[in-house]
C-alpha cells in the first residue's frame, strides 16, 4: 500500500473516531485502528506516528457538520448499516437432551424486589429452553408465609417483562399444597418421613454430632398419625411438630442429615391467607413440583449443590422423575449490594428511600437508571456459565449499554453552574443543531442573540485572549473575564483546542439532574452516592418523551424521567 492509500485511510479513521466523539478524535486512537487494519505497519510505527498527528490535527480543527459532510462524500460506507452476525451460543451444551422436550424453571421466592442475580438465573434458564427449542415456567416458591407480599409477586413479574422473559406457564407451590401432603405422606408409609417434636436446639445439636433422635423410633402408624395432628390447632402450636426425611445422620454431608420437609407456620400467606398452617420447605416442594412440571434441567445457584444428594434421595424414594442440575455462581456489581440483609437496613435507616433507587443493582433500579434490558441480557451472556462468583465492576455492565443506546439516543446541551458569555459581534440568528453526530436523529433550532450560559467548570478554566470553539456555533476569542464572560466570534480556521457546550439565554431550562454512584465503597457506605444537582439545558428537553435517553455532550447518558428531572445512567 503506498503513502497516499495509508494517509486516506488514516483520515477515514479519523473522520470516523472525530464523528462519534463529538469532533474530536486522539493520535494514540487512530494509531491503534491503523495497525488493527493494516499489520505491516507495525514495523513502521515511528515513521507513520507524525502523519497520524498531523491528519488528527487538521481533523480536530473541522467543525463537526464538515466532518460529516465529507464522511458522506468521501466515505458513504461507514454509514452504511452493517447486517448482523447471527449469535453464536455462547452457554456449554445440556447434557440428557435426546428424545427430550426441554423444560426450564426460575423459581423466585416473591419476598423482595428482583436483582441483577435474579436475572442472571432467569436469562440463562431461559436462553437454554430458546437453545434447544423447549419451554420455560415462572415458579413463585411461595412457602413461607410471613415474608411474602402481593407487591413483591408483582414486581418479579414486571421484573422478567422488562427483561422480555416470556414463560409458557406460570406457576404457585402455594396453590398446590395438597400434592405436597400427598409424597409426604408416601414418604410416612415408606418410613423415609418422621414427625419430630424436638426443640430447635436439640435437632441442631444432634445433627453436629450425628447422632438420632428419640423420634426416630416412633412407628410409621404415630408418625401417620402425629402429621394429621399438625394440621390441626389443638396439638401442636408453630415450631412444636416438624416432618423430617430419613436420610443419613453419620453423612458427611450435613444436608443428608435429617432435614425438615414440612414445619407448621401460622402466619398469614399473602395468597393464601390462612389457609394452611403446615409449608412445605424448599428442599421439598422444588423438586416435587420440578418433577411434576416434567423440569429437565434445572439451574441452580452453587450454594445448592451440595443439597443435590438429598434431592435425588427424595425423588428416588417417591419414584419421580429427576431434573439435570446445572449450578452456577452468584453474579453481583462492585458496590451495589443484592441481598435483602444488606439492603433491608439501608431502607429502614432512611438511607435510601425504596428498592427503585437508581444506586440499586435492583431491575427497577437499573431501569430507572437507564439501563436497558438488552444490555443486561448480554451482560450476563457475556460472563458465561461458571460456578465461580462474580462481583462486576459498574462498567462492565455501563459498556453494553452504551454500545445499544449510543446511535440511538438524541445529543443535547447542559451546563451547571451557569455563567454568562457575551460575544460582542453576535448577529441574532437562528443556529441548526444535528441531534446525532452521525446517525439521523433530525435536528433541532435555536434562536440565539449572542448571550450563552456556559458551565461554570469551564468558565474557571478560561483565560482572556484564549480561542474556544463553541460545539455547533463557532470558535469565539475571549476577550474579558469579569462577573459575565466577554468573547467576540473570530475566524472559524484558528487554531482551538478546547471545545464546550452551551445554552442560548433566551432556550434555557431549569431541570434537576439526578447523579447516583456507588453506594458501598470499601464495604463502608457513600454518603455521597445521590446528588442532586440543579442544572440548565435546551427547551428541546421539554419535547423528548419521559423515559427518553439523552447524551448531554461531553457529561454522560441521562433518562428523562419527568419534565423536570434526569437521572444520570453513566459516561
Amino acid at each position: 500500500m503506498n503513502d497516499e492509500k495509508i494517509k486516506k485511510e488514516i483520515r477515514k479513521f479519523a473522520l470516523q473516531n472525530a464523528a462519534e466523539h463529538e469532533g474530536q478524535t486522539r493520535d494514540k486512537t487512530i494509531l491503534a485502528k491503523i495497525l488493527g487494519s493494516i499489520p505491516e505497519l507495525r514495523q513502521k510505527v515511528q515513521e507513520i506516528s507524525p502523519v497520524i498527528t498531523e491528519i488528527v490535527s487538521e481533523i480536530n480543527q473541522i467543525p463537526l457538520e464538515q466532518q460529516q459532510k465529507e464522511i458522506a462524500e468521501k466515505y458513504p460506507e461507514l454509514l452504511q448499516v452493517k447486517e448482523k452476525k447471527p449469535e453464536q451460543n455462547v452457554l456449554p451444551a445440556l447434557r440428557n437432551t435426546e428424545g427430550k422436550t426441554i423444560i426450564t424453571r426460575f423459581p423466585p421466592a416473591p419476598n423482595g424486589y428482583p436483582h441483577i442475580g435474579h436475572a442472571k438465573a432467569a436469562i440463562i434458564s431461559e436462553e437454554y429452553a430458546k437453545m434447544y427449542g423447549g419451554k420455560i415456567i415462572l415458579r413463585y416458591e411461595d412457602t413461607n408465609p410471613g415474608t411474602e407480599r402481593l407487591e413483591y409477586y408483582a414486581a418479579i413479574k414486571v421484573g422478567m417483562d422488562w427483561l422480555g422473559i416470556q414463560f409458557d406457564k406460570i406457576e404457585h407451590v402455594s396453590d398446590n399444597l395438597e400434592n405436597l401432603y400427598e409424597n409426604a405422606e408416601k414418604l410416612i408409609k415408606s418410613n423415609d418421613a418422621y414427625v419430630c417434636t424436638c426443640k430447635q436446639d436439640t435437632i441442631s445439636k444432634n445433627r453436629r454430632e450425628m447422632t438420632e433422635c428419640e423420634c426416630t423410633r416412633r412407628s410409621i402408624q404415630e408418625n401417620e398419625q402425629m402429621w394429621h395432628e399438625m394440621f390441626g390447632e389443638k396439638k401442636f402450636k408453630e415450631g412444636q411438630a416438624l416432618l423430617r426425611f430419613r436420610g443419613d445422620m453419620k453423612s458427611g454431608n450435613t444436608t443428608m442429615r435429617d432435614p425438615t420437609l414440612f414445619r407448621i407456620n401460622t402466619k398469614k400467606h399473602a395468597r393464601a391467607d390462612q389457609k394452611y398452617r403446615v409449608w412445605p420447605t424448599y428442599d421439598f416442594a422444588g423438586i416435587i413440583f420440578d418433577s411434576n412440571s416434567g423440569v429437565t434441567h434445572a439451574m441452580r445457584s452453587k450454594e445448592f449443590e451440595l443439597r443435590k444428594e438429598l434431592h435425588y434421595n427424595i425423588l428416588d424414594k417417591l419414584g419421580m422423575e429427576k431434573a439435570e442440575f446445572i449450578f452456577f455462581g452468584r453474579l453481583e456489581l462492585e458496590g451495589m449490594p443484592v441481598s435483602k440483609s444488606a439492603l433491608k437496613p439501608l431502607i429502614e435507616d432512611g438511607k435510601i428511600p425504596w428498592y427503585d433507587d437508581p444506586r440499586l443493582p435492583t431491575l427497577e433500579g437499573l431501569r430507572r437508571r437507564g439501563i436497558r434490558p438488552e444490555a443486561v441480557r448480554k451482560f450476563i451472556l457475556s460472563l458465561g456459565l461458571t460456578k465461580n462468583d462474580t462481583n462486576s465492576p459498574f462498567a462492565t455492565l455501563e459498556a453494553f449499554n452504551k454500545k445499544i443506546v449510543d446511535p440511538e439516543c438524541v445529543r443535547l446541551h447542559m451546563v451547571s453552574e451557569p455563567k454568562k458569555m457575551k460575544i460582542a459581534n453576535f448577529e441574532p440568528k437562528e443556529i441548526t443543531l444535528a441531534n446525532h453526530p452521525t446517525k439521523d436523529l433530525g435536528t433541532r433550532t435555536v434562536m440565539v442573540d449572542g448571550i450563552l450560559l456556559v458551565s461554570g467548570s469551564d468558565a474557571q478554566q478560561m483565560k482572556v485572549g484564549e480561542n474556544v470553539r463553541l460545539l455547533g456555533l463557532g470558535i469565539v476569542k475571549i476577550t474579558g473575564l469579569t462577573d459575565e464572560i466577554d468573547a467576540e466570534l473570530v475566524d472559524d480556521s484558528v487554531n482551538v483546542e478546547k471545545k464546550i457546550q452551551w445554552v442560548a439565554g433566551n432556550d434555557a431550562l431549569q431541570i434537576k439532574a439526578v447523579i447516583p454512584d456507588l453506594l458501598f465503597i470499601n464495604d463502608k457506605f457513600n454518603k455521597d452516592s445521590l446528588q442532586t444537582r440543579e442544572v440548565i439545558t435546551e427547551s428541546a428537553y421539554s419535547n423528548l418523551k419521559d423515559d427518553a435517553e439523552i447524551q448531554f455532550v461531553r457529561l454522560g447518558y441521562y433518562r428523562k424521567e419527568s419534565s423536570h428531572q434526569a437521572i444520570f445512567t453513566h459516561k
